[in-house]
């Protein structure tokens, strides 16, 4: 699962790698963004974690991984 978090006045966006399913990762959105003050923090597949406050998310796109391809075509 591949989360993109975009973040206000900020020209890149966070993409963490997460073994969440996405109903999980928008229910932890909505309760960031509920919390008036509060923050979303997600933790990728390696273990790191990401926080990120929730008044400065512009956007959350859920969607699966790319799997990158490798090789020729003939």
């Amino acid at each position: 699962m591949e989360v993109r978090v975009g973040v206000a006045d900020s020209p890149r966006e966070l993409v963490v790698s997460s073994s969440l399913s996405p109903d999980e990762v928008e229910s932890q959105v909505a309760d960031a963004l509920r919390a008036g003050s509060g923050h979303l923090t997600l933790v990728d597949q390696k273990g790191a974690r990401y926080v990120v406050p929730a008044s400065r998310i512009a956007y959350v796109e859920i969607g699966p991984s790319d799997s990158r391809k490798v090789g020729f075509t003939a």
